[in-house]
């Protein structure tokens, strides 16, 4: 991918984040725009949005009946040729690293093999 189009990822980023955070409630939720990937033509990007703290329906639904709204406000912000459409993905990457590391855990409690020893005489 250019750094152009990287630059423009973070900067949407930032600015859908800022929408969410200042327009949106989700009581006892916390949710964070995790990423965005824009199309070459910067016509559409998809926005991976991370939920913690219960379940995710509620809220993909509510941010994808405000796209429009989501949409509007970070055009007054970002200036481009034409403002992308978004659709919202569920991030489950931190749950996924979550998961990792309690395998991890548990893989470290398993018995280990005794180390072997060198013979000094092969050296």
């Amino acid at each position: 991918m250019s750094q152009r189009l990287d630059r423009i990822n973070e900067l949407l980023r930032r600015e859908i984040s800022t929408v969410v955070q200042k327009d949106f409630e989700f009581p006892n939720l916390l949710v964070s725009v995790n990423g965005v990937e824009i199309t070459p033509d910067l016509r559409e990007a998809k926005v991976f949005v991370g939920v913690l703290g219960g379940p995710s329906g509620g809220v993909m639904e509510k941010l994808s009946q405000k796209r429009g709204l989501i949409q509007s406000r970070v055009a007054k912000r970002v200036v481009l040729r034409c403002t992308p459409i978004l659709s919202f993905r569920l991030d489950t990457s931190a749950e996924r690293g979550v998961e990792m590391v309690n395998i991890l855990d548990e893989v470290e409690k398993l018995p280990k093999a005794p180390p072997v020893e060198e013979d000094e005489e092969s050296s």
